[in-house]
């Protein structure tokens, strides 16, 4: 009697343990451990699929986001390859206002900088993509220099753009690594004491151009010591976030030392006085939810001293991780307030959400693209629609369903046998969509104007 006291015990508090664990891995989302969602058992209770926004209706609810109907505009657009949307029904207006009268204001000759900040993760790795935008943007509307490079980066023999040589001794705070509320855009900050780095840009072809070359830096004390080109340079850090101007020349490179570790670095900036500057941060294996934790006033710090005309947020694949999922309600509910407190810190600033592109799995004996694709899409899209940012079809813009399929298999291939990352010719190629797709949006903005 007593024995089978204790098995049925042992049997409720068993089963006690699991269910709290059940509800604990849908509360806080831990969702890319296999092992965890083995042991839960109200997976298949709580399952929806995300994809219940269909049809050409507006005014249906997303699960992890309320789809609020609103006049003269149509959610539906999001489906559109090769356009910016921004659900207006009226097409025949651009998307991206005061992006556009910022460029049409370089193309009339006046002298200003226009920067974009293109957030991804590995499939702009190395500055693929932003590299092929970058160059046509500047060819039509001005400007030279790569822009921000961190002070280290594991794909610094892949990037084409920029060569760098750095010491060993820099500390590397990060997404993975560690805990900060102020890291840059890039998921980093650097710190040292003695190290070095030495950079020079490969992109500038104008040799009687001048390019500033700044230091991006946080909040330090009062005065810094650092040398420029083996130089005595004294920095005065005294904002959240400071750039810093070491050396305005025609020369391409530069090499900075620090020597204080309580200053947190981030990286350095070529560019010219006026143009175009494209920024290129890309973190591998993130979905933008990692950007949550970033304190509104240093993001509002970087507004203020580092402002950016347009924000551009490409996340997707690595949500896409297991060939089955299709419920993305998590994500909504989770990308939700990071795309609004940055749309809040930066209120002068059009924003455009690029989804993912294609990706593939093995479905019996063929790679197809990911069943959940489609549902990830929407989920993006309503993001996109909810915060009055745009929104960019990259998917469909690819070829759609089993694209990535088609480019790995084509010869010459335009992906890798991965499935899932663009090689750099593909990468060109969706780097040229997206200009096409910024310069129909201009076209309008030009036509409106008459």
């Amino acid at each position: 009697m007593n024995s089978n006291r204790r098995v049925l015990a042992f049997v409720l508090s068993s089963t006690a343990v699991l269910l709290l664990t059940s509800f604990l891995i849908e509360i806080l989302h831990f969702r890319k451990s296999t092992s965890l969602n083995n042991i839960n058992l109200i997976a298949d209770i709580l399952k929806k699929d995300s994809a219940t926004i269909s049809g050409d209706t507006s005014g249906v609810n997303s699960p992890g986001i309320e789809i609020t109907k609103k006049k003269h505009e149509d959610f539906s657009l999001y489906r559109r390859a090769h356009v910016i949307t921004n659900f207006s029904t009226d097409t025949t207006n651009p998307s991206l206002a005061r992006f556009l009268q910022k460029l049409h204001e370089l193309k009339s000759g006046k002298k200003i900088k226009v920067r974009i900040a293109y957030f991804g993760d590995s499939m702009i790795e190395g500055d693929l993509l932003t590299q092929t935008l970058r160059k046509l943007l500047q060819q039509i509307f001005g400007g030279s220099g790569v822009g921000f490079v961190p002070i280290t980066s594991q794909v610094s023999q892949f990037r084409q753009t920029v060569t760098d040589n750095y010491s060993d001794g820099w500390e590397d705070v990060n997404f993975k690594s560690g805990s900060s509320k102020q890291l840059f855009f890039s998921g980093h900050l650097f710190r040292t004491n003695g190290a070095s780095v030495r950079m020079t840009d490969q992109t500038v072809t104008d040799t009687t151009a001048n390019i500033e070359k700044s230091i991006l830096c946080g909040y330090g004390p009062k005065q810094v010591s650092i040398t420029v080109n083996d130089i005595p340079f004294t920095l005065k850090p005294d904002k959240a976030f400071n750039r810093i101007t070491l050396k305005n020349d025609r020369n391409k490179g530069i090499k900075v030392t620090v020597a204080n570790n309580q200053l947190p670095v981030y990286g350095i900036s070529f560019e010219t006085a006026s143009g175009i500057i494209v920024d290129n941060f890309s973190f591998r294996g993130i979905t933008g939810i990692e950007w949550g934790s970033i304190d509104s006033s240093f993001l509002e710090s970087i507004e203020e001293n580092n402002p950016y005309d347009l924000i551009v947020f490409q996340y997707g694949v690595n949500l896409l991780f297991r060939p089955n999922d299709k419920n993305f309600s998590w994500y909504a509910r989770s990308m939700l307030p990071v795309i609004k407190k940055f749309r809040n810190c930066f209120q002068e600033t059009d924003f455009i959400v690029v989804s993912t592109a294609d990706r593939a799995f093995r479905y019996g004996t063929q790679y197809k693209s990911a069943i959940g694709i489609d549902s990830l899409i929407k989920v993006q899209a309503a993001l996109a629609f909810e915060t009055n940012s745009c929104f960019y079809n990259q998917f469909e813009t690819m070829g759609g369903t089993n694209s990535i399929v088609d480019w790995a298999n084509r010869k010459p291939s335009l992906a890798n046998k991965d499935y899932v990352h663009p090689n750099h010719k593909g990468a060109e190629i969706l780097a040229t969509y997206f200009f096409e797709a910024i310069i129909k949006d201009y076209q309008k903005y030009v036509q409106s104007l008459k």
